[in-house]
């Protein structure tokens, strides 16, 4: 039995986390990658976990008070910090533990925006699924973080993408 996106949304790390970095966004990321990981044959259930918990690394930072979205890129690391986190929860969800490693490493390697060198065509396809799923989604200063979306219609569209899953393993 899989590890649904539903029961990965509704644990409390996922709320503590996707409260920093933005449930909208966590979620619109994961419904772009469905659709380009069927493109690209991947596996849409790993891309789909990956991209929702792409950014589950996200932390605050703050000068004088104010939120600095530069200072927060130049010290960023929450790609590193993300794929632990998602990680140790994938596993405390009783998630395969090799797909928990590949959906962790989808989600270190959605970015290269902590590296001094960039993974253009070093990706793993998944690995670029999520990426482009992220990019998709992107907005000037970090903005896509903050744009709302109510529990309810998170759970609603995360159920619809955990059908669209198993319908996609159905029928192949």
């Amino acid at each position: 039995m899989r590890v649904t996106l539903v029961e990965i949304f509704k644990h409390r790390i996922t709320q503590k986390y996707l409260a920093r970095s933005g449930v909208n966004h966590a979620v619109s990321v994961a419904d772009n990658a469905f659709d380009l990981a069927v493109k690209a044959s991947v596996c849409p259930e790993l891309a789909t976990k990956a991209a929702l918990l792409h950014d589950m690394g996200h932390y605050e930072w703050y000068r004088d008070g104010k939120w600095d979205y530069d200072e927060y890129r130049r010290h960023d690391i929450h790609a590193i910090k993300g794929a632990e986190r998602a990680h140790k929860l994938l596993i405390r969800l009783g998630e395969d533990r090799l797909v928990a490693k590949e959906v962790s490493l989808a989600v270190l390697l959605h970015t290269d925006s902590y590296l001094p060198f960039s993974l253009e065509g070093k990706r793993t396809p998944l690995q670029a699924v999520v990426e482009e799923a992220d990019r998709m989604d992107e907005q000037p200063g970090g903005l896509h973080h903050y744009k709302e979306m109510q529990h309810r219609t998170a759970i609603k569209i995360l159920s619809r993408l955990d059908e669209k899953i198993s319908d996609y393993y159905d029928n192949k």
